[in-house]
């Protein structure tokens, strides 16, 4: 064979070869083999989502999305406070206006009715913006966000989104379309530190959730995208652009899909929200309104560990109007007088007031203190100072009801005759006692309704006795007087037990109310989406008889026109009562309207809250006592509360009316004891004593110091005499040899 053809045969065998080499790939890559495979990775892919949609199960909700503030709320709806890490309260869907539920769908999934609860294509979009490095995924459904709120975390990774697609899935098999709107509505965060749609809804319009219009709502739909970006009050120029372009499409998706009419959608303009303000927070009045509510309801069952789980909203008896009057009362007749930095004894005064609407027990407004976050013991609560002559009525009210007797047999009424001589012992008593009258004062022989006018110590002191210490205990807790430090001494007259100016507010609110039990109300309803407290009626049965408590009023109207109580009288009928606790350490204003019942009292507080001290000095003003800083702040307060004034007159059944005859006085009558004790002298300044003619007569009876016509006398009439210096509740002191008897 020649070259020529030994070169062709080579070249013959190298394409054959060439050619065996191409068909053995095609033999291994074909059309049916490929596609065979394909399926194959397909099958083992969803063999895979299968195993992980098995073995991923529905967890248990994340710590956060669950966590829910308290939300307090004054007797108008407004927002007092709120309490708790986090900002939202949870509401179900039908709180929430169809139109605006249709905004959040019509922003985020419009096809959230008929879809399967995830979005493969936004879903792999998401895996590979994730697996690159290029941020946040897009296009997931409303039950994909929902998932991730509320079953997982906000974290970035390969593994949450699977996680999110699978339990997605199962989400939307197990709750229904509402369910999961409503979870997605309430745990979306929407800026301004509001989480889920009623926070929002007060965060940027002022409103509850179901009071937001459709304009409203579809802003709030719009704000979810970018919530710190198109927030209307920190918006830049742009910003602002977009949201409102994403408003527009969120409206125009809604008219495409038959939720909102074109008509109205045509004339509707964007809803500019509210500038923000910061979430209410404890400072002021708010901690001690707040605090006191949770004492209440702690007292009807609700627990602490209820409370601090979240997610309830109470709302308040407390009248907005009604607590700005009251702050507004304190400010005028007792801060602007005091010089807390400059003074020691101002330094330690505090003041607490309650006030009640008597008919329905409601508490309407409440003074604890200049601020909670500088002095978070409430004085409307606390109950370690003695109510002082406050407690007079109350022994009053047990001689009534039990029908008792002097020690000669004389029915007690507002015309009984007491000795009012000053260190007189009691008789009757197995515990010696002869307490000191305001001053060191004698008066003689006075009526009841003198002795209340004027706070007659030892006139009360034998009352009690007289009634029997275990009775007047019995009534007084029977009005509401508190079991605190509560003895049975003569010295019970004198208002020596514990208790508040809440305590005391109630037993003044049950003789206002012709007897009938109020125990005061801080708390209207407090609600919650999984459970119900069922709140006592503060209006209970008849402590004592209309005919008691309707004498015991009677009695202390006079207090308020001739009595220690003049600074309280103003445009309305008003009874009341002072107190002066020993050693000048409170001082208390008690007393009531036919609409209003407001317990004033001021406290002589250490520095570093660890005793009690005297108020004496307090505004330079010598002795403190109830007459004055007290009965200034009720009568301001009652003034503004009831409108300027009120006509409104006491109905009173009595037991007995009051002479209108002068008492009988002896010629020595209410001139001071010459000699008193070391320990019957306060270390204080006193009154100034009252002059001659002041001492042997009264003057007559002054006219009703008001802007209306003078007042009729409550019931006929009562023994009147001049404005004297308010009481002086001092130390009991030791018995005298001798025992007085009164006539």
């Amino acid at each position: 064979m020649g070259r020529a053809e030994e070169r062709q045969a080579r070249q013959r065998d190298a394409r054959r070869a060439g050619r065996s080499g191409r068909g053995g790939i095609r033999r291994f890559f074909t059309w049916r083999k490929m596609l065979g495979t394909f399926f194959g990775l397909c099958l083992l892919a969803m063999g895979a989502f299968f195993v992980v949609y098995l073995l991923v199960p529905v967890p248990k909700a994340n710590a956060e999305a669950e966590m829910q503030s308290n939300v307090y709320k004054y007797s108008d709806g407004s927002i007092l406070g709120r309490t708790g890490d986090v900002n939202r309260e949870i509401v179900g869907l039908d709180e929430i206006p169809k139109d605006v539920q249709y905004s959040f769908v019509a922003a985020e999934n419009k096809t959230f009715f008929q879809d399967s609860g995830v979005d493969f294509k936004g879903t792999l979009r998401g895996l590979k913006n994730t697996l690159s490095g290029q941020g946040k995924q897009g296009g997931s459904t409303i039950t994909q966000q929902y998932v991730k709120n509320y079953y997982l975390d906000q974290d970035q990774t390969v593994t949450r989104k699977l996680k999110e697609l699978v339990i997605s899935l199962k989400v939307d098999q197990k709750k229904s379309k509402s369910e999961i709107l409503a979870g997605y509505m309430n745990t979306s965060y929407y800026g301004r530190g509001a989480y889920g749609i009623q926070a929002a809804a007060q965060a940027y319009y002022r409103v509850d959730a179901e009071k937001l219009t459709v304009e409203q709502g579809a802003y709030l739909a719009a704000l979810l995208q970018a919530p710190s970006q198109y927030d209307w009050a920190v918006a830049s120029k742009d910003g602002k652009a977009l949201v409102k372009e994403r408003w527009n499409y969120v409206l125009d998706n809604m008219v495409e899909e038959d939720w909102l009419d074109a008509g109205k959608r045509a004339g509707m303009t964007f809803p500019v929200p509210k500038e923000p303000r910061p979430a209410p927070g404890m400072q002021g009045q708010t901690g001690y309104l707040v605090d006191a509510a949770k004492k209440e309801l702690a007292r009807q069952g609700l627990t602490e560990a209820d409370l601090d789980a979240g997610g309830w909203t109470i709302t308040l008896n407390i009248d907005k109007k009604r607590q700005k009057a009251l702050e507004n009362a304190v400010q005028e007749k007792l801060e602007d007088e005091l010089d807390r930095e400059g003074s020691k004894v101002d330094a330690t005064v505090q003041a607490g007031a309650t006030s009640v609407d008597p008919k329905t027990g409601k508490v309407v407004a409440l003074y604890g203190g200049t601020d909670y976050v500088k002095h978070y013991i409430s004085n409307a609560t606390r109950r370690d100072y003695q109510p002082a002559s406050t407690f007079k009525p109350v022994v009053f009210a047990s001689a009534l009801e039990n029908e008792s007797t002097t020690q000669k047999g004389s029915p007690i009424g507002l015309n009984t005759v007491y000795d009012g001589t000053s260190r007189r012992p009691v008789v009757g008593s197995d515990t010696p006692f002869a307490p000191q009258n305001d001053l060191g004062r004698s008066h003689g022989p006075v009526s009841v309704q003198t002795s209340l006018n004027r706070s007659i110590n030892s006139a009360f002191a034998q009352m009690a006795v007289d009634v029997g210490l275990d009775k007047v205990k019995k009534t007084a807790l029977e009005l509401g007087v508190p079991d605190v430090n509560f003895p049975e001494r003569p010295a019970i007259s004198l208002g020596v037990m514990g208790a508040s100016t809440m305590d005391m507010a109630g037993v003044y609110a049950t003789l206002d109310n012709h007897g009938k039990k109020i125990t005061p109300a801080v708390v209207a309803k407090a609600e919650h989406k999984d459970r119900t407290v069922e709140l006592a009626d503060p209006v209970g049965g008849q402590a004592v008889s209309r005919e008691t408590a309707d004498t015991v009023t009677s009695g202390l109207t006079g207090v308020v026109r001739n009595g220690s109580g003049v600074a309280a009288a103003g445009p309305y009928q008003a009874a009341g009562k002072t107190g002066t606790s020993e050693q000048n350490r409170s001082a208390w204003y008690a007393g009531y309207t036919p609409e209003l019942t407001t317990v004033v009292a001021l406290f002589g507080e250490k520095a570093d809250g660890t005793g009690q001290v005297s108020l004496t000095g307090t505004a330079n003003s010598g002795r403190a006592n109830g007459g004055g800083f007290p009965a200034r702040i009720w009568g301001a307060y009652t003034t503004d509360a009831l409108n300027g004034g009120s006509d409104a007159r006491f109905d009173l059944e009595v037991a007995e009316p009051a002479s209108p005859e002068p008492d009988p006085s002896p010629s020595k009558s209410e001139s001071p004891d010459p000699t008193p004790s070391e320990s019957e002298s306060e270390s204080e300044s006193p009154d100034p004593s009252p002059s001659k003619s002041e001492s042997t007569s009264p003057d007559p009876t002054p006219s009703d110091p008001t802007s209306k016509p003078p007042l009729p006398s409550p019931s006929g009439g009562g023994t009147f005499s001049p404005p004297v210096e308010p009481d002086d509740d001092t130390d009991p002191v030791r018995p005298q040899s001798g025992f007085l008897r009164e006539d």
